[in-house]
């Protein structure tokens, strides 16, 4: 039964998909803005048409009310599955997103990706990061939000892995604050590996109060990289109802 579901979800993804990308292209034939707010707004619509086509995912969003996303932040989210995409588009914001370079050479995901103005990162050059937070600064200067995965790629445990440091470095030099997301139960969306969406699950998403950095200096980020990270591994903690030591990968007794 969950194969011909999966197969049912899947075909009503690549209809989506065909339906959005033309819808894309207009938008971005006559958006003006330099910054492709509209026609990036409109692709996370996607992730919300993807998630409310999917009977078995039940998603609660949490502390998201009085966040500006024109502010404009520095968004980092723990990651554990291809499936926190469509469940953070559901937060009525745009924000540019930091994903990495392969993605952008899929055919129509890519595609819509370039269209909306994401931000390609090629993870073998750390020559490239350089342009990568000229992007970021470009954004955030006109007041779009920027998005960062700072463990790189999923979890395959569900626990919290090492965290790169060139967000927390961006929102120390831009003086923007960063904005904490933590995601739990889309692990078990779409397992790694899998094309089978699995059933009944229930999935959190939960917006933490931002972290000022207006007063911090470049010295300052692995602090802030530390403050950031516990307020996820304690709200991922308080979730499971289990201690620390086996939500965080990098715990050490």
């Amino acid at each position: 039964m969950q194969y011909i579901t999966s197969v049912i979800i899947w075909a009503g993804i690549v209809l989506l998909i065909l339906i959005w990308l033309p819808l894309l292209f207009v938008s971005r034939i006559f958006d003006r803005d330099p910054t492709r707010y509209r026609t990036g707004l409109l692709f996370r619509k996607l992730g919300l048409a993807i998630t409310r086509i999917n009977p078995n995912w039940q998603v609660s969003i949490d502390g998201h009310e009085n966040i500006d996303d024109r502010n404009p932040y520095v968004v980092v989210s723990n990651h554990l599955s291809n499936a926190d995409i469509p469940v953070i588009s559901i937060l009525p914001w745009e924000m540019k997103w930091v994903a990495k370079k392969e993605l952008f050479s899929i055919p129509m995901l890519g595609w819509m990706m370039k269209l909306a103005g994401d931000i390609p990162v090629d993870r073998k050059s750390s020559s490239k990061s350089i342009s990568v937070f000229k992007n970021c600064k470009f954004y955030l200067d006109q007041n779009v939000s920027v998005m960062f995965f700072p463990e790189g790629t999923r979890s395959r445990t569900g626990k919290l892995n090492r965290f790169a440091s060139g967000a927390f470095d961006l929102a120390i030099r831009e003086k923007k604050p960063v904005l904490p997301l933590v995601l739990d139960g889309t692990q078990g969306c779409l397992p790694k590996q899998s094309w089978k969406f699995q059933p009944d699950v229930y999935v959190k998403l939960k917006v933490l109060d931002p972290i000022e950095t207006a007063k911090l200096e470049p010295e300052d980020s692995p602090e802030l990289l530390k403050t950031v990270r516990d307020a996820i591994v304690s709200q991922l903690s308080e979730w499971r109802q289990v201690p620390v030591s086996e939500v965080d990968a990098t715990f050490r007794n």
